[in-house]
């Protein structure tokens, strides 16, 4: 018997309304120059710089034609810098910019206030069983990706 769940549904409008709230408190911080998932790459970017394109889209799950736009757009406006791989000629190394780099602190405030929003009135058990179901969730998509 099949059963009626929601999940999915859930989870789209969660991404939709924290994508908008996200912004909205980028801007308030005086970050106007990127949106919700050009801040995922520069995250990637902040935890370890110099990375291909294939790694950022793996750590960030972003198909690679969003990707390239989205790097194109972030080279224009001066937060990263493409930089070929001394190890591979093929490969390119994106790089961040000192501009973006001190970003980092604002975000990761910007990014605190998101969590506080989120997990509002959930006990610490809560959360990590939240967190654990998701990322089963994350798990059994990405096993069908392919």
């Amino acid at each position: 018997m099949s059963r009626e769940t929601r999940g999915g549904f859930y989870i789209s409008q969660i991404k939709q309304l924290s994508d908008r709230i996200f912004e909205k408190l980028l801007r308030e911080n005086s970050i106007e120059d990127f949106n919700g998932a050009q801040g995922r790459i520069l995250y990637v970017l902040w935890q370890k710089d110099n990375l291909t394109i294939t790694e950022i889209g793996e750590k960030t799950s972003l198909a690679k034609t969003t990707l390239t736009s989205m790097l194109d757009r972030m080279a224009e406006q001066g937060h990263i810098v493409r930089n070929p791989d001394p190890k591979d000629r093929r490969q390119t190394l994106i790089t961040l910019t000192p501009e973006a780099k001190a970003l980092n602190k604002t975000y990761d405030n910007v990014s605190t206030q998101m969590n506080e929003l989120f997990y509002k009135g959930f006990s610490d058990e809560e959360i990590d069983q939240f967190d654990h179901m998701l990322a089963k969730v994350l798990q059994n998509l990405k096993r069908n990706e392919e």
